[in-house]
């Protein structure tokens, strides 16, 4: 989900099964995905989903997956079969959002999984964009208080009015 002016990606590893079968980022109900927008940029968890990503839009956020295929039995990210997963296309993505100059990676898998894959080659070619990892919001990470995360992800959060050309 993507609108060409996007100014920052939120890049998950692989949406779960709640996900899949709804069709949506971030549906299991205990993700605390949408609580953390909500608070950051008014993408609450009450809103449609259609209203939600068009908050995101709107904010200019995106939102895509480091993997574009996997097998992985349930929903950790532990259990994704790292051999056989197809990596989306992150070089092609940047390449194509000219205004993307923050990637937040949503949880460990995500951040090591770009960094291995599509790191270095971004950096090059792309030095001034910038990748940090933030806290998962998956209902398995529950051990860090959502008070915290949300501080975390304020702190890697993109400023206003800031666009790389």
């Amino acid at each position: 989900m993507a609108s060409r002016n996007a100014r920052l990606l939120i890049l998950g590893s692989m949406p779960g099964v709640a996900s899949l079968a709804a069709g949506q980022y971030y549906a299991h109900p205990r993700n605390q995905f949408w609580m953390l927008m909500g608070a950051l940029c008014g993408a609450r968890p009450e809103l449609s989903y259609a209203a939600r990503c068009r908050v995101l839009r709107a904010n200019g956020i995106a939102l895509w997956d480091v993997f574009g295929s996997c097998v992985r039995p349930g929903s950790a990210d532990s259990a994704i079969e790292l051999a056989d997963a197809q990596l989306n296309d992150l070089i092609g993505f940047v390449e194509t959002h000219k205004w993307l100059e923050r990637i937040l990676c949503n949880g460990r898998l995500a951040y090591e999984s770009f960094r291995r894959h599509s790191g270095a080659s971004l950096a090059r070619t792309f030095p001034a964009l910038q990748v940090l990892p933030v806290p998962s919001t998956s209902p398995a990470h529950a051990g860090l208080p959502l008070a915290r995360k949300l501080a975390l992800w304020r702190a890697a959060w993109l400023p206003k009015g800031s666009a790389r050309r």
